[in-house]
């Protein structure tokens, strides 16, 4: 059988979906000013299907035109975390789980790659759901369409338009 990335592990497809469906702030830590970075690409889609996206990036001024917060506590204060969306090494994780835990954010999402089994057991054990491994734009394209522009497979189980999908 095979193995599609992040589809065995971490949070079950029906989950992913309804976090998608139910949570629409992101603060995105690690997020990219530069176009060429998986960020940055993954942000552009996920801000055209009518997300709010919260950049949390110290080493730069805005992204999108959105100022940047330095950290996760300056993003709060811009309104309640809903999905604290992780492009950091692995090392990093601990760290922002931890403030996503104390801020009250209700979903810590590890993108693609990125899996830390203590922070997210924590995370869980503190009430979020947690998503590791897995990519927020693939996942949003996978249930509501969307990666099919160049002719590539969404995965998407319907054959209903992505208007048909929204919340």
């Amino acid at each position: 059988m095979p193995q599609y990335a992040g589809l065995s592990d971490g949070a079950p497809s029906d989950a992913v979906r309804l976090i998608l469906e139910r949570h629409r702030r992101l603060a995105v830590v690690g997020l990219s000013p530069r176009p060429e970075r998986p960020s940055h690409r993954a942000m552009v889609h996920m801000r055209a299907n009518g997300y709010e996206i919260i950049p949390v990036n110290p080493n730069c001024s805005e992204v999108f035109g959105v100022p940047c917060a330095a950290d996760l506590e300056a993003a709060a204060a811009r309104g309640p975390l809903e999905i604290v969306n992780i492009f950091r090494r692995p090392e990093d994780v601990p760290a922002v789980v931890d403030a996503a835990i104390a801020l009250g954010a209700r979903v810590v999402w590890m993108q693609l790659g990125i899996a830390e089994p203590g922070s997210a057991a924590r995370a869980r054990a503190a009430g979020l759901e947690v998503v590791e491994n897995r990519c927020i734009k693939m996942e949003h394209c996978r249930f509501f369409g969307g990666l099919n522009v160049v002719g590539l497979s969404t995965g998407v189980i319907s054959a209903r338009r992505m208007e048909d999908f929204r919340p």
